[in-house]
C-alpha cells in the first residue's frame, strides 16, 4: 500500500503545485487513500520531496534531484567544522565541539546513521553518544576518525 500511496504522490506533485501536507492529504484522500498528516510527512521525508519556489510567493513540492548536494555531505560538512575531539567511557563517546555546535554535530551523527551508534544528547560544546551493546566504543572513534579523514582529504 505504501508503494502505492508514494507512486500517487510522486503522480500529483507532478501534475498539482502542491504547497502544504494539507493539501497533499486532501488530494491523496480524493484519490481513495486514507491518509494522516503524520503519514504525509513521514512519506514527504522518505520520497525526500523539497519544496521550491513555484508562482508569486507560492511553493510547490517537488522531488530532490541528483544534481542537488548530496545532503550526507552537508552532515559530514557540520562534523568537520564542529568536531575537536572525542573520548570513550564505556558504551558512552564523549565528543567535544566547538562552542554552540554540539547539537549540530550531534544531528549530524544522528542524521549519518553510523552503524552502532545509538543516539545522541548534546549540550552546548559536549556530546554524550550512545553505543549500542554490541558495539566498541574504540570501533565507533574510528569510524568517526575515518569520515573525518576521508572527506578532508576530497576538498
Amino acid at each position: 500500500m505504501k508503494s502505492l500511496r508514494h507512486k500517487k504522490i510522486l503522480e500529483l506533485i507532478e501534475q498539482y503545485e502542491i504547497e502544504t501536507q494539507e493539501e497533499l492529504a486532501r488530494y491523496l484522500t480524493d484519490a481513495g487513500f486514507d491518509v494522516t498528516q503524520a503519514t504525509v510527512s513521514r512519506d514527504i521525508r522518505q520520497l525526500q520531496l523539497t519544496k521550491v519556489p513555484s508562482h508569486g510567493l507560492k511553493q510547490k513540492y517537488t522531488v530532490m534531484t541528483n544534481t542537488e548536494i548530496n545532503p550526507g555531505k552537508k552532515y559530514i560538512r557540520v562534523l568537520q567544522d564542529g568536531f575537536l575531539s572525542v573520548e570513550a567511557s564505556g558504551n558512552l563517546l564523549v565528543i567535544r565541539t566547538v562552542s554552540g555546535m554540539a547539537m549540530a554535530v550531534a544531528a549530524a551523527i544522528d542524521a549519518l546513521r553510523i552503524t552502532g551508534i545509538i543516539g545522541c544528547i548534546a549540550g552546548d560544546d559536549t556530546i554524550f553518544c550512545a553505543i549500542s551493546e554490541k558495539a566498541q566504543s574504540r570501533q565507533m572513534i574510528e569510524k568517526l576518525e575515518t569520515i573525518l579523514e576521508k572527506n578532508q582529504k576530497k576538498e
